[in-house]
């Protein structure tokens, strides 16, 4: 399996920085960052690590969810799914990722609703990123 690559030039210090972050494996975009905008309810048009995460989060759930309902008979499979990632202060100092929230919807023919539920709860712990995030509290949602 490859390995995909991101890359982060900053300059500055943390409240006065600025970075770029560049997905170099994709070479589809580069996107500024900034801790401001970062703890800020408004990005103003910038991303963040948690911006980032839930976007990882939300695709890698997708494929795996996918690939469950159709291991179970599923077909003309159709999700929508979120992830809601809470960037919070550590007790112990700093800052940490405190939560993660996913919510999936969606449909697969051949799969009642009991079923769809259990699926999306082992979609979750057996997505690489949850894995990945194991030491996150990630919570799921699935939206009737």
């Amino acid at each position: 399996m490859p390995t995909r690559s991101a890359r982060t030039t900053w300059t500055g210090g943390l409240e006065d920085g600025t970075g770029t972050v560049s997905l170099v494996s994709s070479g589809v975009g580069s996107y500024e960052v900034s801790f401001p905008k970062r703890a800020a309810d408004d990005a103003g048009g910038t991303t963040s690590p948690e911006e980032l995460i839930a976007a990882a989060h939300t695709s890698c759930f997708a494929m795996q969810f996918s690939a469950l309902l159709g291991a179970a008979g599923g077909s003309d499979i159709s999700l929508d799914v979120s992830a809601d990632v809470t960037l919070r202060p550590d007790p112990a100092g700093g800052f940490r990722i405190s939560g993660i929230a996913l919510t999936v919807g969606g449909s697969a023919a051949g799969v009642d609703s009991e079923s769809f539920a259990k699926i999306a709860q082992d979609a979750k712990a057996s997505c690489p990123v949850s894995k990945a995030l194991a030491g996150t509290d990630i919570t799921l949602d699935i939206a009737g």
